[in-house]
């Protein structure tokens, strides 16, 4: 292995390294705020967010990668499916995007466990002037109901998530992961 390839597999190590702390640490709020409310809106079943996306997802490398993994698990019919509703993505109205990783019959995730920190901090964290955006939760707070609520700083996941990388749209890592592999198919 040549310097240049060990000092990237380095870089990538500390990359994913912070990503998992990250995600460590928003599993924690997230955990935390459930746990005073066990009847939480965000939960398996609750699809509002995924069918209402303000734009097409951008993550970081390290983001793609993980996300990588938990697509390549998914059955290969399914996997088709979800790469050509993300090849519509581009075309779709702004706030009716759907979520291509999204099981319209369950509600769910299909790569929840892989899912980028957009997915996991959303409902559960707030930027400073932005408001909720769930209009579920929206609706809660003005009625009083989550007064006790310690909610996430956004603003800090930016600046984490910031130094992983530059993002780029899901369909952009889509398209590069596809190509790639016919290429591997085709040599």
């Amino acid at each position: 292995m040549t310097t240049q390839r060990i000092q990237e597999n380095e870089a990538n190590d500390t990359v994913t390294n912070a990503l998992q702390s990250l995600h460590i640490d928003i599993d924690a709020r997230v955990s935390a705020i459930t746990a005073t409310k066990a009847d939480w809106p965000c939960r398996r079943g609750c699809d509002g967010c995924c069918h209402r996306l303000a734009q097409i997802p951008e993550l970081t490398e390290a983001e793609w990668r993980l996300l990588q993994t938990g697509l390549k698990a998914l059955a290969p019919d399914v996997r088709q499916d979800v790469y050509q509703k993300a090849a519509t993505l581009s075309t779709q109205t702004p706030r009716k995007i759907t979520c291509p990783m999204l099981d319209i019959t369950t509600g769910s995730c299909l790569v929840y466990a892989f899912r980028p920190v957009a997915c996991r901090t959303y409902g559960f964290y707030v930027e400073r002037d932005k408001g909720l955006y769930c209009s579920t939760i929206e609706a809660l707070v003005n009625e009083g109901e989550f007064f006790h609520i310690v909610w996430g700083n956004h603003d800090t996941i930016n600046r984490r998530i910031a130094k992983l990388g530059a993002p780029r749209l899901l369909v952009d890592w889509m398209k590069i992961d596809t190509s790639t592999n016919i290429r591997k198919e085709v040599d």
